[in-house]
């Protein structure tokens, strides 16, 4: 298991790859790259850190003085050619920046896919313990991009669907008001009504979702009663173990979280089955605040569906106007659908294109909808 601690400086044993032979230029040239890359992932850490407190601030840390020990590992195969070195990868280079004008969650989620597609797996001249140790990195960061998520999830998987929802139900009730060939002023007027009624429509979906979910996870949260009732309990005739058991507990481990509570013992082995309500809830935070999701949701959606709007709030008419309409829908899907990959660790360029064909083929569908409907009413 490799250590993250900066302290930790011992040798490598799996380090035996002493060049027997002058290393070849194009050795060189990649142990010059691997370098390069190195010093440009612990900056990334280091800068990372520097935005981060306690515990998070100390894991960044740790993966940066791992990169050194990396480092210093191609140093030693280089020698005098460790020097003046070739710019870092691109991806490593936008990375750092991003990581000094954005902070973290993002940027962890890149670094996730960095660390996982590490070459020394299939380099001879990287250690086996370099290798597990880019293996180690990638669950640490994805560790630590998970707690990101969580606490952007509510209200920010409100904005990106609110904004998807928008894009996509707007373009292709504009599209097939188009396809019926009806003029220009009815169809901007059928977007501004599409625009208000699915901003309110989805505030008001999220909020009650998100509300009833909350809601649902106070109704099921154990409570400390077992706390205050028991000093009243008759001590032979109780009701306890079936609580634990209920909570799903194991019967020997309910007779002793029972008799805990009875003050025979005196360990709380399992305090978690009988909650604090002081405390705050973890699924609370996942899940969000009803209103941040709702005003998300309604902001986002009324964002997207303003963007197939716009030809025809600026005067264009006809096939031009959906043209249009799709084509800036089009390039706004990739955006939302980048993110979402950006976030979950996904590609982001499959991410953006799924998200793109899904959008644009609900459009194409309502266009020839409309364009039959309008031919049937003619």
């Amino acid at each position: 298991m490799s250590s993250l601690d900066p302290a930790d400086s011992s040798a490598d044993p799996s380090a035996s790859s002493t060049q027997t032979a002058d290393p070849t230029p194009r050795q060189i040239r990649r142990w010059r790259k691997y370098l390069a890359d190195e010093q440009a992932e612990g900056r990334l850490y280091t800068a990372l850190a520097e935005r981060k407190q306690g515990e998070e601030r100390q894991i960044l840390l740790g993966l940066a003085a791992a990169e050194k020990r990396h480092e210093q590992h191609w140093r030693d195969l280089l020698g005098a050619d460790a020097e003046k070195l070739p710019a870092p990868s691109a991806h490593r280079v936008l990375l750092g920046w991003m990581a000094r004008i954005f902070g973290s969650v993002f940027i962890l989620a890149l670094a996730q896919r960095a660390e996982g597609g590490s070459p020394y797996d299939d380099d001879d001249d990287a250690t086996a313990r370099m290798a597990a140790d880019e293996a180690i990195h990638e669950e640490v960061v994805r560790a630590l991009a998970t707690r990101g998520r969580e606490k952007l999830s509510g209200g920010f998987r409100a904005a990106v669907f609110g904004a998807n929802d928008g894009l996509v139900s707007n373009l292709a009730l504009i599209v097939g008001m188009g396809g019926t060939g009806v003029g220009s002023g009815v169809i901007l007027l059928t977007g501004i009504a599409g625009l208000l009624a699915g901003a309110l429509s989805m505030a008001a979906g999220e909020f009650v979702s998100v509300r009833s979910q909350r809601e649902l996870l106070d109704a099921t949260r154990p409570t400390q009663v077992t706390l205050r009732a028991a000093p009243d309990l008759d001590f032979d005739h109780n009701e306890l173990i079936l609580v634990y058991r209920a909570r799903g507990m194991s019967k020997a481990d309910a007779e002793h979280r029972a008799l805990e509570r009875l003050n025979v013992f005196t360990c709380d082995c399992r305090p978690e089955l009988s909650h604090d309500p002081e405390e705050p809830a973890d699924s609370h935070e996942i899940v969000g605040s009803a209103w941040t999701a709702a005003g998300s949701s309604f902001v986002f959606f009324a964002v997207g569906a303003l963007i197939p709007v716009l030809p025809y709030l600026l005067g264009s008419e006809g096939t031009t106007a959906i043209i249009i309409a799709s084509s800036l829908v089009g390039i706004a899907l990739l955006a939302t659908g980048a993110a979402v990959g950006l976030l979950s660790g996904a590609s982001p360029l499959k991410r953006g294109l799924r998200q793109l064909g899904i959008g644009l083929g609900a459009a194409a569908v309502t266009y020839i909808l409309g364009t039959l409907l309008g031919g049937t009413v003619a």
